[in-house]
């Protein structure tokens, strides 16, 4: 009976050690995907044991998770990070998101009425963040939208991985983007929510393929991210503008002089 019960003790520890970390996991992705965690935020193995009341055993378990799904990295002696995504990766995911998500579309056969719905409550959720201005809220819900269509199709597999994907996005988007077009992408969404409607998810493939090119071209992937961003915006000093590629591969830009020394 002893055994038995420590058995059962280990089993629930077990349990209770992985949905930790699994909230720990989901609330960083979360904050991420209504941008109120931003890029290259370090995230402090002290500070989330205290804020979870879990060892920081559990908040390292946790990271190395997060660490496979590509939305932080470690570095040494300095601890986690969030990822900033490099052009390439950018392009890189906007192409992983193409192909899964006109794939999923292709594949779909029918949008169920409970479906319609969900859809259909979402891009009012839409209308009214535009209307009062919230675009951390409107951010949350421009991803979103991907993740509902992606939980029609019942496939927890895929739901994850455009979850991350998206998740993945925004990051990219805080860093590359310098206009927000919630009305453009609004107009996306409801342009393939229309097509879903009429039961022609071929046309609602094609329909989110140019809806992504459309964002991805929004995007100023020559924009170096300053790295002082976050201490700069706390000490309330004016943004500096940081060089792009081509300017400094430019040998006219008299302004640049050999390579940018760290401060």
């Amino acid at each position: 009976m002893a055994r038995a019960l420590l058995s059962l003790s280990c089993m629930q520890d077990s349990h209770t050690s992985e949905s930790t970390q699994k909230t720990i996991e989901e609330t960083i992705v979360s904050g991420i995907l209504s941008a109120k965690i931003r890029p290259g935020t370090r995230l402090s193995e002290n500070q989330l044991a205290a804020l979870f009341s879990v060892s920081r055993t559990r908040v390292r378990e946790a990271m190395m998770r997060l660490e496979t799904r590509g939305i932080v990295h470690v570095s040494p002696r300095r601890g986690w990070f969030v990822v900033e995504p490099s052009a390439e990766e950018a392009t890189a995911v906007y192409e992983a998101r193409r192909v899964i998500e006109a794939g999923l579309l292709r594949s779909m056969r029918v949008l169920t009425g409970e479906g319609r719905e969900a859809l259909d409550t979402h891009l009012n959720e839409e209308k009214s963040a535009m209307a009062a201005g919230d675009r951390q809220r409107l951010t949350y819900l421009m991803g979103d939208f991907h993740i509902r269509i992606a939980e029609l199709s019942g496939n927890a597999i895929i739901v994850d991985i455009l979850r991350d994907l998206t998740a993945r996005t925004i990051l990219i988007s805080m860093l590359y983007q310098s206009e927000f077009h919630a009305a453009q992408s609004h107009d996306g969404h409801c342009r393939i929510f229309e097509a879903m409607q009429a039961g022609d998810f071929a046309r609602a493939a094609e329909l989110s393929i140019e809806h992504l090119d459309e964002v991805e071209m929004g995007l100023d992937l020559t924009t170096r991210p300053d790295p002082l961003s976050e201490l700069r915006s706390s000490l309330s000093l004016p943004p500096k503008t940081v060089p792009s590629v081509s300017q400094l591969s430019d040998p006219k830009n008299h302004n640049f002089k050999g390579a940018i020394k760290p401060c």
